[in-house]
């Protein structure tokens, strides 16, 4: 990754606009920086999400509350607790989401 074009700045998340994104069950709530070609997001997810799709984007993800479960779609899985944090390339493993409790997650992609 590159960081290129972006002056300094400080967001206060909770200013940031909520967007909601249904999964399969549950709801996933982002509030979205765009800086550049870099995305950063804080997302929460509700108890009982799973996502809707197999995504191949690449993340650098850190759980910052509640407990985060990530299936590959090879079929192996972990979980992710309040100071965990996972990377994946763009299109390296296809990797989907879910919550029993819910998550509090801050992704950059």
């Amino acid at each position: 990754m590159q960081i290129a074009n972006i002056p300094f700045g400080v967001t206060d998340w909770a200013n940031i606009e909520k967007t909601a994104h249904p999964g399969i069950t549950g709801m996933a709530y982002w509030r979205t920086q765009q800086f550049d070609a870099i995305r950063v997001r804080m997302v929460e997810y509700s108890a009982g999400y799973l996502a809707d799709h197999w995504c191949n984007k690449g993340h650098i993800l850190l759980c910052l509350a509640g407990e985060l479960m990530t299936e590959l779609e090879d079929g192996r899985s972990f979980t992710l607790s309040a100071g965990h944090s996972y990377q994946v390339a763009d299109f390296a493993e296809a990797h989907r989401s879910s919550t029993r409790l819910g998550a509090t997650l801050f992704i950059v992609d």
